[in-house]
Parts: C-alpha cells; sequence; structure tokens
C-alpha cells in the first residue's frame, strides 16, 4: 500500500486518481483549494488517509498545505494535479505573480522542495508544452502583453521541464510528467475528445506500480507510453536555469 498525495483531487482528473488509488487499496491524502470544496468530497475525504486544504494559487497557503502534509506523515508518491487553464487576464496572485504561473508552476516546486521527499513525483503537463517559451526573461509577464493561452502552454512546458530536472537531479526518486490528453473535464471542456477514463490512469499506475516500465525515471507519458516532450524540457542547461528561476522568484531554493 502506497500514500499518496493528490492535489486538486475535488474534482476532474485528480478527483478520478483519488478514487482509483482508494479502490486499489492505497492510502490517499486529498487536497481541496477551501473548505467549500471540501465539502464536496465528504464521502470521498473519509475514505481517504488524509484531507489537506489550502489555495495554491497563493504561497502562505500553500505552506499552509505543506505543513498540513507534513503532519500527516510521508507520502510514497505525489501526484501534482493541481492546475488551471488559459484565464482571459494575468489575475495577480497576493505576491504579484499570474495565477497560472502560482498554480501550474510554482505550487509544485514549493511543494517539491518543502515536503519530505517522496519516492515518486508526478507532475500534469498538456501537448500544449511544445507552444511554450523556452525563455525565462519575463515569467510574471510583466513586460508582454497577456495571452492567457500563451500563459497556460509556457506553464506546461515549466512544469514537464522541473520534473525531468527532478528526475536529472535527484537518482532516488522517480520523477515523471503526465498528458493526461484532451478530456471532458471540468477544464477540458464537454467537446474534449479523449478518454476519461484514461485521463487519470497513468498517474495512477506511475505513483503505485512496480512495473519495470512504471520504476524507471525521467519519463514524458501519455496514456501509458512514453513520448519525446519539447526539447527544451530535455535541455539540462534550460532545466537548471528554470530551477534557479523558480528559486529566486520563490527564495526557496531547491535542495
Amino acid at each position: 500500500m502506497a500514500t499518496v498525495l493528490v492535489t486538486g483531487s475535488t474534482a476532474g482528473l485528480g478527483l478520478s486518481a483519488a478514487r482509483a488509488l482508494i479502490e486499489e487499496g492505497h492510502a490517499v491524502v486529498a487536497h481541496a483549494r477551501n473548505h467549500e470544496r471540501a465539502a464536496d468530497i465528504a464521502d470521498l475525504a473519509r475514505a481517504a488517509a488524509g484531507l489537506v486544504v489550502g489555495d495554491l494559487a497563493d504561497r502562505d497557503d500553500t505552506y499552509r498545505v505543506v505543513e498540513q502534509v507534513q503532519a500527516v506523515g510521508k507520502m510514497d508518491a505525489v501526484i501534482h494535479n493541481a492546475g488551471i487553464y488559459a484565464e482571459p487576464t494575468r489575475a495577480p496572485n497576493a505576491q504579484g505573480h499570474p495565477r497560472v504561473l502560482a498554480v501550474n508552476v510554482l505550487a509544485p516546486y514549493l511543494l517539491t522542495g518543502l515536503i519530505e521527499r517522496p519516492a515518486r513525483l508526478i507532475y500534469l503537463s498538456s501537448g500544449m508544452h511544445t507552444a511554450g517559451r523556452a525563455a525565462l526573461d519575463d515569467l510574471d509577464w510583466t513586460t508582454r502583453r497577456w495571452n492567457g493561452t500563451q500563459a497556460y502552454s509556457d506553464s506546461k512546458l515549466y512544469v514537464t521541464t522541473l520534473a525531468l530536472a527532478i528526475a536529472a537531479r535527484w537518482p532516488g526518486v522517480l520523477s515523471h510528467a503526465v498528458d493526461p490528453g484532451w478530456v471532458p473535464t471540468r477544464m477540458g471542456g464537454p467537446a474534449a475528445p479523449d478518454d476519461l477514463e484514461l485521463g487519470h490512469q497513468t498517474q495512477v499506475w506511475l505513483a503505485t506500480s512496480d512495473d519495470a516500465a512504471a520504476t524507471t525515471s525521467g519519463g514524458y507519458w501519455h496514456h501509458q507510453r512514453r513520448h519525446t516532450p519539447a526539447a527544451a524540457a530535455i535541455d539540462p542547461a534550460f532545466q537548471n536555469q528554470l530551477i534557479d528561476e523558480l528559486a529566486r522568484i520563490t527564495g526557496e531554493p531547491l535542495r
């Protein structure tokens, strides 16, 4: 049995992954953005090993999530599922960062560095990461005109790069990025063409399976098959530059 934290587990792929893990006999630590969202998953929370609450768009709330996870105990795996899609405005958080950057990149980075190191890390990417801008001069979109779709693509390139950088830096940890496909969740919309059931299976498999393929590291996956990510994501120089920039922005160096 594995103990697995699933961020963003009140709806969509995160909820599906949490339910599947519980059905397989694993201990799930669920996460909700706030207490109202937590109430929506009362049945899941009763079956879970723990429930942590905090808005990952906010740095202080993210720290509180870390504290709650640490109080539960050591995780065997973390599925960094929480994410937001293209937003019509920059929507800065309390620290002045665009929400899409804060939730999709800064929160996974902080959780990675501050939670006691698990054996497995899974980060939710997107096929749209290939359109991400492989440059780090304006992560906060303070000099560029806001483009929500581009900002989302950028964030998914960054989190994919983070996943593969962790695989290179921490040889004792299995770290992967997963493209779940364009699935009909609240984020994906009802017209999304991919299979919702397949959308969470790769994350669950990578978090818990002893299959040979799942116990390697540094993969970019879609429906349990490895694919080649954007060139920047596997470029050691870009990986190091991104880690350095995230450390500067957050004030938390990755150890």
